[in-house]
């Protein structure tokens, strides 16, 4: 699949020449009113600005990092970075001293010349920089003050697919953020099987809300509407958590057709929008509701569907899908079909190894596909211990090969070798990029099943952490869906399962009942008895910025005696 631009520079040019005057970006405020309009042409010139500040400072082929909320400040500063041949790399404003450590060690690591953000910010952040080095090794430059007649000083940068664009920083989920390079040409690769898993056109409008900084908010939201000629209403983060209802009613108001996001967005709605709300929304133009979660649960979008339905939502607009970083993003999904799920036997599954037929008396555990793998890209699924390729319904992790795979981690060879480079036993296929996922393939079908790296042990059993986690929020209806985490620690010689879950704001009062009730629930759906669980606050349980539950983080506390329990039972 090959793209009709050299390089990003090139597509935002062709835009701004052809549709100067067209509308590409809306940005709304937190109470849906004063909103900001800029066509391609301002943002062009905005592009510019920033692109030909970077080149004075002589930022061709360097880092530059990005601290700004999501908003369209971000987007000029990200099309300034390859209108200059700069690497972008983006962040988020430290808003306290854990933000702050992130920041400084991806700063180290990618080793930035330059940052970029607003003067706001810098003042917010001059508690700060008196003591951090990382402010006297880096430039800090505002561009809410740069000129707009700065513009003409802006050159075209040699470039060309093979270009390093912008420098992804992993959401840390498992492991410490590493920063992946991802190129022209993988960004252009992927926006053209995203426009063709989604059918998109120059006539979607895409509803957004997701953090810029998050490869799913950035190459969705800043890319994916200006690769196909869309126009795209976006709202920051903050503004949907605080009134989930602002996202639908964006999706109303504008008649949009593609938006979406992971498990929690849509199990959100599901449970804070009140009936009044729901009876002025209009969701009959959405066509296209991904769902982007590892993995996609078809119980969250069952609600989902039917709680909106007579909103107009219909259930064959959703879209599952899988991605990440280390891929640019999309590997598979698909619209237009409906969502496929698979009983599987549960026992199997934990063996890794679904492909015996499902007996009625045993006990079966639902799998949903997340699409089906797009075009361009090679998928095998493999024995991670062995390297030996796996069968078709077979469980093993998740290994790709194409043009949406990218260049490795900045600065860490032999790692980037690891996983970039895996060869598949008795096979000339590859390099393979190792994703960490597991799953299996089903009719060209992708289905994961879980993390590689979170998956528990318990006497020979192989357990995933999602599946205990969902019968924990289900237990009861205090506790908060998709803010549960299940991990094993080693105890008294054997490795046991310890749950720490968010309890619902008013139910903390409630906590004693709940405890009996998650432990009878994991009993009777897994048969393992619980070793440790801690029920806490709501907002409490790390999460990284794309809002999958931080499960290693969450580990770190509980052996540090960090999670401040609002009940703790063994």
């Amino acid at each position: 699949m090959r793209s009709e631009y050299s390089d990003l520079a090139d597509l935002l040019l062709a835009r701004a020449a052809s549709s100067s005057a067209q509308t590409v970006f809306t940005f709304l405020g937190d109470e849906e009113k004063g909103e900001v309009n800029w066509t391609y042409a301002e943002l062009e010139q905005r592009a510019r600005v920033i692109a030909a500040e970077l080149q004075a400072q002589d930022c061709f082929g360097q880092r530059v990092i990005l601290l700004y909320p999501s908003g369209l400040e971000f987007i000029a500063a990200f099309w300034g970075c390859l209108l200059a041949g700069a690497i972008a790399v983006p962040a988020y404003p430290p808003r306290s001293n854990r933000n702050l450590f992130r920041l400084a060690a991806i700063a180290r690591d990618c080793q930035a010349l330059a940052a970029l953000t607003t003067r706001q910010i810098l003042e917010r952040m001059g508690a700060y920089s008196a003591d951090a080095s990382l402010f006297k090794a880096i430039r800090l430059i505002p561009t809410d003050g740069l000129p707009l007649h700065a513009a003409e000083a802006w050159k075209r940068p040699n470039l060309s697919g093979n270009s390093i664009a912008l420098l992804q920083y992993t959401s840390g989920s498992t492991d410490v953020p590493k920063g992946v390079i991802v190129s022209h040409a993988n960004l252009l690769h992927n926006e053209a099987l995203i426009q063709g898993a989604f059918r998109q056109s120059s006539e979607s409008v895409i509803v957004g809300w997701l953090p810029l900084y998050h490869d799913m908010g950035l190459i969705g939201n800043v890319l994916q509407p200006i690769y196909c000629g869309a126009r795209c209403i976006m709202m920051s983060p903050v503004s949907f958590l605080q009134s989930p209802v602002r996202w639908l009613n964006a999706i109303s108001r504008y008649r949009a057709t593609t938006s979406g996001g992971p498990n929690f967005a849509y199990d959100l709605c599901t449970r804070k929008v009140h009936l009044s709300e729901e009876e002025k929304l209009d969701l009959s133009s959405w066509t296209v509701a991904f769902n982007g979660a590892e993995p996609v649960r078809s119980e969250t979008m069952r609600r989902f569907a039917r709680r909106f339905a007579n909103a107009g939502f219909r259930p064959e607009a959703f879209a599952p899908c899988y991605g990440l970083a280390e891929a640019t993003l999309l590997v598979s999904g698909h619209v237009g079909e409906p969502v496929r799920t698979l009983k599987v036997d549960s026992k199997a599954l934990a063996a890794h190894d679904v492909r015996r037929r499902l007996k009625k008396s045993k006990a079966a555990h639902v799998l949903t596909s997340s699409g089906r793998v797009a075009p361009g890209v090679k998928v095998r699924i493999v024995n991670p211990e062995s390297g030996i390729g796996c069968s078709e319904r077979q469980v093993g992790e998740v290994w790709l090969e194409g043009p949406s795979v990218a260049q490795g981690y900045w600065g860490r060879p032999e790692e980037s070798e690891l996983v970039f480079g895996a060869r598949i036993i008795r096979s000339s296929q590859g390099p393979f990029l190792r994703t960490g996922d597991l799953g299996f393939l089903q009719d060209g079908e992708l289905f994961v099943t879980g993390r590689l790296k979170d998956m528990i042990i318990i006497r020979g059993r192989n357990l995933y952490p999602q599946d205990i986690e969902a019968s924990v929020e289900r237990a009861h209806p205090g506790l908060r869906a998709g803010c549960g985490a299940a991990f094993s620690v080693e105890a008294e010689g054997e490795e046991k399962v310890v749950i720490v879950q968010e309890v619902e704001r008013g139910q903390e009062n409630n906590t004693a009942t709940m405890v009996d009730s998650i432990r009878n629930a994991v009993a009777e759906q897994h048969e393992i008895q619980l070793f440790a669980i801690f029920l806490t606050r709501a907002g409490s349980i790390p999460k990284t910025s794309s809002g999958k539950i931080q499960r290693y983080a969450c580990r770190n506390l509980y052996h540090s005696g960090k999670l401040a329990p609002l009940l703790e039972w063994h």
